[in-house]
């Protein structure tokens, strides 16, 4: 499997409060594509991530990171942009605050030509986010090539919205997701993003027409996050309904990516649509129980236990996101 886009070194605050009143903060790394990356090799895909980092100790953390997980790393070095950075801070209100420092990054500054040779036509999937096509016009361009070479090859493409509003707009946005999600084999949405991406008012629709319709526009395959009301898709014209895990939330931050990672896995590995959406849903709910966007333990219980975990009721947080 290959994926490409932009990973930030990562930091946490320990302890409950925004970032001026704490003492402490871990140094982590993040990034949704990485994060898919690292879900899928500790599932045992051989997993390849490529990505440009600033020739600075961020950049060499993300490379020890992402490659220390199992993943194929293919990095390029910036030496005349930095590392983004990102801050995640658990306020007193329960929300998780999530603000990123990457404008003008060297992640931002990907290119085509950071594609190696084979590597789109070798993989066994190619993985892209509507991050990536927000960060910049060379990163929209790098997934666009790589949409023409992996359709050329014949190997099948994954896509996972993941708006970002402060990195681009939602008419601007639209178009971009609607042409990406026309040449994917499956797209991942939540609900508010497949509204987005289908036009449609938060009244418009209910679930199951949403995830039809998205699945319409992406050629038979789609998938929507509900959060804590757990999941639905629809798999050549067929409704599936998964209720979410119950769990105690921690940091909801990269649950998303474990659900797709989970996915992935289960569906490379040959599992039906509704045994990849159990697996799915356990993955995106376990990670919730811990802090950080993958340190998220057994692989096991991530992504192959298909029952759910032991545990207490789900505890739903909410976060917010700012981009800079």
């Amino acid at each position: 499997m290959l994926t490409f886009g932009e990973t930030m070194l990562l930091l946490t605050g320990r302890d409950v409060g925004a970032v001026p009143d704490l003492e402490h903060m871990r140094v982590d790394t993040g990034g949704a594509e990485s994060n898919v990356a690292i879900g899928l090799a500790r599932a045992g895909v051989p997993t390849t991530w490529v990505g440009r980092v600033g020739t600075d100790p961020a950049g060499d953390r993300v490379m020890a990171d992402v490659g220390g997980e199992g993943v194929d790393v293919v990095a390029v070095p910036d030496p005349d942009r930095s590392t983004g950075i990102m801050m995640k801070e658990r306020l007193p209100d329960g929300r998780t605050r999530v603000t990123y420092h990457r404008r003008g990054s060297a992640g931002s500054a990907l290119t085509a030509a950071d594609l190696p040779g084979s590597i789109v036509e070798s993989a066994a999937l190619v993985h892209v986010t509507g991050i990536t096509l927000a960060l910049s016009d060379s990163a929209r361009d790098t997934v666009s090539v790589a949409l023409d070479r992996a359709a050329a090859a014949g190997v099948p493409v994954s896509f996972d919205v993941n708006h970002r509003p402060k990195l681009i707009g939602a008419d601007r946005a639209r178009d971009h997701y609607r042409q990406v999600a026309a040449r994917s084999a499956v797209v991942f949405a939540g609900d508010d993003e497949a509204r987005l991406v289908l036009g449609r008012d938060e009244q418009e629709d209910d679930e199951e027409a949403l995830a039809h319709d998205l699945a319409a526009l992406a050629g038979g395959r789609a998938v929507v996050k509900l959060g804590s009301r757990g999941a639905v898709a629809s798999i050549d014209g067929t409704f599936l309904r998964r209720p979410a895990t119950p769990v105690r939330v921690v940091d909801p931050v990269g649950a998303g990516d474990a659900f797709v990672a989970g996915w992935l896995a289960a569906t490379l590995g040959g599992a039906a649509p509704a045994v990849a959406l159990d697996r799915a849903a356990d993955a995106g709910a376990l990670a919730c129980t811990v802090e950080g966007d993958w340190r998220r333990g057994d692989v096991d219980a991530l992504f192959q236990a298909p029952g759910a975990p032991d545990g207490p009721a789900t505890d739903h947080a909410v976060h917010d996101r700012v981009d800079r």
